[in-house]
């Protein structure tokens, strides 16, 4: 009979916590959350549109009834991509430049972020200091285009790796990760135990900063993907230049020869069908590796806001 009275008087706790924590609900969370759909609205549904318009018929799409559903649903745009020697090159091209942009960027950075992250390190405002300056000021870029002509990386893969590799910005936030997550106490217990700095950057630090380092990955990752600027600027050979590119190009242009497809291709898509389906193309790669980095990246954004 007890446990029966404790059943009932425990629901109605329950029931009396669920009433308070509704009670609890404003209006400002309501209208937090409004402007929360309606921006992230402005990014989905443009997405969607843009993908229903590159599997529907070209009826359809020129007849401007193709809004957020596919109608007449054909893959003759992809297909034509597909056959194509150029966008598909460029597409493995560009994965190959991201692979490389984002190692190379993570080992920087990790390299700049550790020793400033340590306390007894001689010299750190300073250092500070020269990393953090070009992040404000650059030299503009035709003095940028005068030393990638000396360095002699003009019109090769190197001009869109090796640049931006490094970001101060970046750093900064690796540095104010290993500062406020990583105690001191962890690097003395390592030197006690005859730990270098390279035993206790890969033993100590590296395995407790996994979601800081998946979340500057992506950051490095999305920005070389979505980069075409410094193509514009450092590459003429055409099997030299990155998938965005190319995409830039085939927006900014009206008709079908931005692309330039093959005869191989059998095009029987119309541009705006086509441009459609590259969009689509050059985006789906980017947004099929977030998944397998989202527990991390979801973490280390949280990092600053939960102990910043």
């Amino acid at each position: 009979m007890s446990t029966v009275v404790r059943d009932i008087k425990a629901s109605e706790k329950k029931k009396e916590n669920i009433w308070h924590g509704i009670n609890r609900v404003r209006v400002s969370d309501f209208v937090i959350a409004f402007i929360i759909l309606l921006l992230s609205l402005t990014c989905i549904l443009p997405f969607i549109h843009v993908a229903a318009k590159s599997i529907s018929s070209n009826t359809a799409v020129l007849s401007k009834s193709v809004y957020l559903w596919p109608k007449d649903i054909n893959f003759e745009a992809y297909a034509s991509i597909f056959r194509d020697g150029q966008l598909t090159h460029s597409m493995l091209y560009t994965i190959l430049v991201t692979v490389l942009f984002t190692i190379i960027g993570m080992v920087v950075t990790i390299c700049a972020a550790y020793p400033l992250a340590i306390k007894g390190f001689k010299g750190r405002p300073v250092f500070a200091f020269i990393l953090m300056f070009t992040m404000y000021f650059s030299a503009g870029l035709i003095p940028e285009y005068l030393l990638m002509n000396d360095l002699q990386l003009l019109d090769t893969m190197w001009v869109l790796v090796l640049p931006l590799a490094f970001s101060p910005y970046n750093m900064l936030i690796m540095r104010s990760f290993l500062t406020s997550t990583i105690p001191d106490s962890l690097y003395e217990a390592a030197k006690l135990d005859g730990a270098n700095h390279f035993q206790t950057l890969f033993k100590v630090v590296l395995p407790l900063s996994k979601p800081i380092i998946a979340t500057l990955s992506l950051f490095y990752a999305v920005g070389r993907w979505n980069a075409y600027a410094d193509a514009k600027y450092y590459i003429t050979t055409k099997a030299l230049q990155p998938l965005q590119y190319l995409l830039s190009n085939m927006v900014l242009s009206s008709g079908q020869d931005a692309i330039s497809l093959s005869e191989n291709a059998a095009v029987v898509s119309t541009p705006e069908v086509l441009q459609a389906a590259t969009i689509m193309f050059a985006t789906l790669p980017i947004i099929m590796v977030y998944p397998f980095v989202q527990k991390y990246f979801v973490k280390g954004a949280m990092i600053g806001a939960v102990k910043g």
